[in-house]
């Protein structure tokens, strides 16, 4: 098993390598990024030549890409281009509170899924059957920015008819709040649910299909036939095989998420990943988009090799291919 998840590991870094290289080449390749700069009228001369100097941006392409990468690992991927800002604890503070809405979102849509999808399966073309089915349509079919604008209206306007706060509608957190704990529960509800939504959708239907090919093969109609008891059969015997392409359905939904998120964040004005990035497009500064794509990337990386691991533990003949 070690030296299966050696090889998964010394098969990461030249992805990363790779990524790290694309992410440089086609934002550099977008376009000056002084451009914005030079249109600020308080921006004189010398200072546009100090951040030219101060960024290596007379360089050739591939030295700025080092100095890039040299930043990367010393100065915590360096600084704005130019307020001169260190970018890492601004990273810090927005990933972790996307984390928060994420792993909360994908908890939430892995438990209910694997109930319907499963329940579903065992229980096929049942009243529950098709109702799920019929949600999990629903749910792929309506977009995040929509759902996420109802949920608002309707816990603004429950708000305004009782005065009474259920869930807040945008923010992370209240000034004064007595208890931390329930008051950013209330404020990650509704985004939460939001993400969900989709990933319950989707991650049902795959456990649905996989549990439906499980259970009509030969070795689970040989227990059944051995008398086992179903709860063992579906739990014991089916499920687990039917875990590994929903393993690999949750850990690139995870990447996925932060894509996802950047419309729920700017929707309930959350200071995470999603927010960032789109301020940071907005002012056309360069080094804060590298940085969380970077993030991003080394996320969607460490997931799929999670992923990669949880397939040897659940599958042997994996770690021997």
């Amino acid at each position: 098993m070690f030296t299966y998840i050696l090889r998964r590991v010394l098969y990461s870094i030249p992805v990363l390598i790779i990524t790290s290289f694309l992410i440089f080449s086609f934002v550099q390749i977008s376009g000056d990024p002084l451009n914005q700069v030079r249109q600020i009228p308080r921006v004189s001369q010398s200072t546009i030549d100090s951040i030219i100097e101060r960024n290596n941006l007379d360089d050739p392409f591939v030295l700025q890409y080092v100095y890039w990468v040299q930043s990367v690992f010393t100065e915590g991927f360096g600084t704005t281009l130019l307020s001169n800002a260190p970018i890492l604890p601004d990273i810090k503070r927005v990933l972790g509170n996307t984390l928060q809405l994420i792993i909360a979102a994908e908890i939430l849509a892995v438990v209910l899924a694997a109930i319907i999808g499963v329940v579903s399966a065992v229980r096929q073309y049942s009243i529950f059957d098709y109702v799920a089915t019929t949600f999990s349509f629903l749910g792929f079919a309506t977009p995040s920015f929509f759902l996420a604008l109802i949920l608002q209206i309707t816990f603004t306007n429950i708000f305004l008819a009782t005065d009474t706060r259920i869930f807040y509608t945008s923010g992370l957190s209240s000034a004064g709040a007595d208890n931390f704990l329930i008051d950013r529960m209330q404020h990650l509800a509704l985004p939460v649910i939001t993400l969900a939504v989709l990933g319950i959708a989707q991650f049902s239907r795959y456990v649905r299909a996989s549990m439906l090919e499980v259970v009509n093969s030969d070795y689970v109609r040989t227990a059944r036939a051995k008398g086992v008891k179903q709860r063992t059969v579906v739990m014991k015997h089916a499920l687990r095989n039917a875990m590994i392409p929903f393993v690999t359905a949750i850990a690139l939904d995870f990447g996925a998420l932060f894509g996802g998120a950047i419309v729920t964040e700017t929707v309930f004005s959350i200071d995470g990943m999603g927010r960032y990035l789109v301020d940071n497009l907005g002012s056309r500064d360069v080094y804060p988009v590298m940085a969380w794509l970077m993030v991003t990337s080394v996320i969607v990386i460490v997931f799929n090799l999670v992923a990669d691991v949880i397939y040897g533990y659940l599958d042997p003949r994996i770690r021997y291919d």
